[in-house]
């Protein structure tokens, strides 16, 4: 037996939540020891040992066909991390926007983590996911135990990109709502903000 870790230094060896350890003991998947007051102990030997028999998934997105380099450019990269670390993994790639919820790819990586088939999710930049929402992606990784693997944490020209273009989604959706799709008003108001855009992106 090696050394007994509490159950918070244990989930943070796991790069789990407190809750996720105990509900694997409840499961079964794992068991501890208890102290004479009653405190659970974990051996970290049988602890790190435990994989669960999960997989490792890359994802990778891109917004737009014009970024296929840049999506191929984020596969190699997380493909030559995950072969660094000896993962067994799949890579899901993905092209939409980041304001798209029922992006093909998104929908397989989130079935994968509800039904707990996956060990770890790894990504060269949270945004990747999503552009709004991400956290609660995280928050359902957390919950069932998937460790998260961000690249990146700095944004970069791609990133930029990304961003230019799910505003100018934002702006296309809002102004269709508010004025009418063919109101010349609208038309207008649309072609103003995404010249402004443009001119933003290309000084980037």
């Amino acid at each position: 037996m090696g050394r007994l870790l509490s159950i918070g230094e244990a989930a943070a060896v796991k790069g789990v939540s407190i809750d996720t350890l105990r509900r694997w003991e409840k499961e079964g998947k794992i068991q501890s020891v208890r102290t004479q007051g009653g405190h659970r102990r974990y051996d970290i030997d049988t602890l790190i040992d435990f994989k669960e028999n999960r997989k490792t998934i890359a994802y990778a997105r891109v917004s737009s066909h014009d970024q296929k380099n840049d999506l191929e450019r984020q596969a190699l990269v997380l493909e030559a991390y995950c072969l660094h670390h000896g993962y067994n993994f799949e890579i899901i790639k993905d092209l939409g926007s980041g304001l798209n919820y029922k992006k093909r790819g998104l929908q397989k990586l989130l079935q994968l983590i509800i039904s707990e088939q996956i060990d770890r999710l790894v990504i060269t930049n949270k945004d990747r996911l999503l552009r709004f929402g991400s956290e609660l992606i995280f928050s359902l990784c957390e919950y069932s135990g998937v460790e998260i693997v961000v690249l990146n944490r700095k944004e970069d020209s791609s990133y930029e990109e990304d961003l230019a273009a799910d505003v100018l989604e934002i702006i296309t959706v809002f102004s269709a709502r508010l004025y009418g799709s063919r109101s010349r008003r609208n038309q207008k108001i649309l072609e103003r903000l995404i010249e402004t855009v443009d001119t933003s992106d290309k000084s980037l």
